[in-house]
């Protein structure tokens, strides 16, 4: 047989003939000058092997490509001449291993594999049938070969271009598709969960418009990086197009580590960027969904996140949200929004309101801040937090901006009081080149002094041009307007900015206020630091959101040297502001609790009680991460245990600590967490999975899922504190 593995065609031939012991004819000599042509050409290569897949003959030019000699190759397994070729092949994945083919002594057609020789990426295809002897033993494979490394180079970039984004190199919509309906269908068998996040920028078109688009591409490569940065290897990130993105989390259903996560990208895409030597600065709303809590399909889980990212820039943008259920009439909300904004101002149904800025030690009036409100003719008081980002996203905040500060002028030029007047500009209406023509044509029509114009601007007016947005300053200063720098260190600041920009004043957000005086936290320091920042650059400061005496006695102890806050009074509107002044009250007397409380938020709802197998209604009254108070029950005995059903599958293991008569105070084993608004959650919620283990159907929750944690709890041995104090008595009053 070695002849016939001889190097020479030519020598093969005499070998066969020789074997034969009969001559060979003209046609067989033809064929086998045409198989050497073939391989001279480069056009493909042939190979055989023995019964136990062992090579016995390669071509020689394949193995000259390969740069080996005939004694490093033969003999070798046919399978150990490639690496796992099955694990990258442009999607186009072979059903079966090469190793499987070979074994079932199955034909081999068109099997693309990588070559373990050599240092360079080397791809071939090849082709083989198995041959039987007269006795149909199984006596190896004879078969070919031919080189597709270039082919298959284009074929997979072509495969990447498909699945990957061009300008970020994230995945695209389609790749992002695939790998959610590929990820719901696998871990639906297994019983696992994976969360969907949804985000988009805000303020990004400010980008592109005032930077240009190559400046905004730049900026979307940015974000992907950090991006990548913050979720790491919990999951993949893919970019669905234009300011749109999508992170595939799997495995993860705790919802407070999701907020965490969320929080993070939030802050993370917030910061500052460099940009072509620009500085510019966007934001982020996350909407947060998890399969199977919140759909077990892709459509579903996706519907739901985008609902949720709905829900999130409609709570004022810069946060994040889980999905609920109500979500879904929210959508329906905030379109109704949109249409009934566009009229709201010929209808008359927006009005201007004022809190008032004090003076910190001796809580006298010096301004008044100009809030917008709608009242609706049915569906009654809209939150600004509500219809401005709506007004923002349709275009609308350009006339709303405009007739609030002509109105305020207006009215403030009415006052019988000569007090300073603050009004907010929104970051769009500030890009406009005619703004402070804007200003200046307001002033001349309503008689209003400029010195008693403040315009209340947030740091994100600093994207773009640095040297427009000084230029804008300088002008609106020769005008004669104040300028206030709003909610500042919410995560824009830039000790820079304040050395050239022509502030008077600087507001400390109420974020730095809420909780300051609870023990261990750092905002205290934090004020001290503005303050002492304010006062040597000779700006005033006011302290915002201040709503209880002790809040009040620590930012007046730190410096600041005004004070605005629901302890003073809310924003009130015109006609009583007026009556007020007429009167000469200028003077406010704080009215409020003596000290701040941790969250907890007054509710009034229905909710379900469980305890011993028995289902309780119950009314929630308050509401706090580490528990609640109720009424409905009565006499319930202490370190009585019990299950509250808080809706959506979210089950609350609690301890009654307090009980008095029909009112009880529970403490939760374990701890809510924020819904990243100003609600709580639970961690946790009953598992679709196991509503469906129990014979329930999985598309939807069950009002009342505690017989899934009973039967849980009394496997694990939990389930007995439940059962010790006998509720009858509640049972027969109900």
């Amino acid at each position: 047989m070695a002849g016939f593995f001889a190097r020479s065609n030519r020598a093969k031939v005499q070998q066969v003939e020789s074997a034969a012991v009969q001559p060979i004819g003209s046609d067989t000599l033809r064929r086998v000058e045409l198989l050497d042509s073939f391989e001279n050409a480069g056009l493909g290569w042939f190979w055989a092997t023995d019964a136990q897949g062992r090579l016995i003959y390669l071509s020689e030019n394949a193995m000259n490509k390969l740069g080996c000699k005939a004694e490093e190759i033969i003999g070798t397994h046919l399978a150990k001449l490639f690496t796992h070729e099955v694990e990258e092949q442009g999607g186009q994945q072979p059903e079966r291993p090469l190793n499987f083919l070979l074994g079932a002594r199955n034909s081999i057609t068109q099997y693309p594999v990588r070559l373990a020789l050599g240092s360079s990426e080397m791809w071939w295809e090849i082709a083989g049938k198995p041959q039987f002897d007269d006795n149909q033993e199984f006596i190896g494979y004879r078969g070919s070969a031919k080189d597709i490394s270039s082919s298959f180079q284009s074929r997979r970039d072509a495969e990447r271009m498909a699945q990957y984004d061009s300008l970020t190199g994230l995945a695209n919509r389609h790749r992002m598709n695939k790998r959610l309906d590929a990820t719901l269908q696998a871990f639906r068998n297994s019983k696992r969960s994976c969360a969907l996040l949804m985000l988009d920028l805000d303020r990004f078109k400010q980008v592109n418009d005032t930077l240009g688009h190559p400046a905004g591409d730049e900026l979307l490569r940015q974000v992907a990086a950090r991006l990548e940065k913050v979720v790491g290897d919990k999951g993949e990130i893919g970019r669905l197009g234009g300011d749109e993105f999508q992170v595939i989390l799997p495995d993860m259903d705790d919802r407070g580590d999701l907020g965490e996560l969320s929080q993070r990208i939030i802050q993370m895409i917030s910061q500052p960027y460099q940009i072509n030597g620009s500085r510019a600065i966007i934001g982020t709303s996350v909407g947060v969904a998890v399969a199977p809590y919140d759909g077990v399909e892709s459509d579903e889980l996706i519907k739901a996140a985008d609902l949720a990212l709905y829900a999130a820039k409609g709570g004022g943008r810069g946060q994040y949200r889980f999905f609920h259920i109500d979500f879904t009439d929210g959508a329906k909300h905030r379109r109704q929004i949109e249409e009934d904004l566009r009229d709201a101002l010929e209808n008359n149904e927006l009005k201007m309101h004022y809190q008032p800025i004090v003076d910190a030690k001796t809580h006298m009036l010096k301004c008044l801040e100009a809030l917008m409100r709608w009242e609706h003719p049915e569906r009654g008081f809209i939150p600004p937090s509500q219809f401005i980002p709506v007004a923002e996203d349709i275009g609308t905040i350009k006339h709303l901006g405009e007739w609030a500060l002509l109105e305020t002028c207006k009215q403030a030029k009415e006052w019988p009081v000569e007090l300073r007047v603050a009004v907010n500009v929104s970051p769009i209406q500030f890009a406009r080149d005619d703004f402070p023509a804007l200003v200046k044509s307001v002033l001349l029509e309503s008689g209003l002094e400029p010195h008693r114009l403040e315009l209340e601007i947030t740091e994100s007016v600093f994207v773009g041009d640095a040297e427009r947005t000084q230029s804008m300053f300088e002008e609106l200063k020769r005008i004669g307007v104040r300028l206030a720098l709003d909610d500042f260190g919410t995560g824009y600041s830039s000790l820079s900015y304040l050395q050239k920009a022509p502030f008077d004043k600087i507001k400390i957000d109420q974020s730095f206020v809420r909780g300051a005086t609870e023990k261990g936290n750092n905002n205290p320091a934090i004020m001290s630091a503005i303050v002492s920042l304010a006062e040597s650059l000779g700006m005033e400061t006011v302290a915002e959101g201040v709503e209880t005496k002790d809040e009040l006695n620590l930012v007046t102890e730190r410096g600041a040297s005004h004070v605005q806050g629901f302890i003073f009074s809310q924003a009130i509107p015109h006609e009583e502001l007026l009556e007020r002044l007429e009167k000469g009250e200028l003077r406010y007397e704080p009215r409020g609790p003596e000290r701040f409380r941790a969250d907890r938020k007054s509710v009034y709802r229905k909710i379900s009680l469980f305890h011993d197998d028995h289902k309780y209604n119950v009314t929630l009254r308050n509401l706090s991460k580490t528990g609640a108070m109720i009424e409905g029950l009565l006499n319930v005995p202490l370190d009585t245990k019990v299950v509250l059903n808080l809706g959506g599958g979210q089950l609350a293991v609690a301890t009654v600590r307090r009980s008095d008569s029909h009112m009880q105070g529970l403490e939760f084993e374990t701890p809510l967490i924020s819904d990243g608004a100003d609600g709580l959650c639970t961690r946790h919620r009953v598992s679709p999975y196991q509503i469906e283990a129990a014979g329930k159907p999985l598309e939807k929750l069950p009002d009342d899922p505690y017989e899934i944690l009973m039967a849980e709890l009394r496997a694990t041995g939990r389930g007995k504190s439940f059962l010790e104090v006998d509720l009858s008595a509640n049972r027969r009053q109900m």
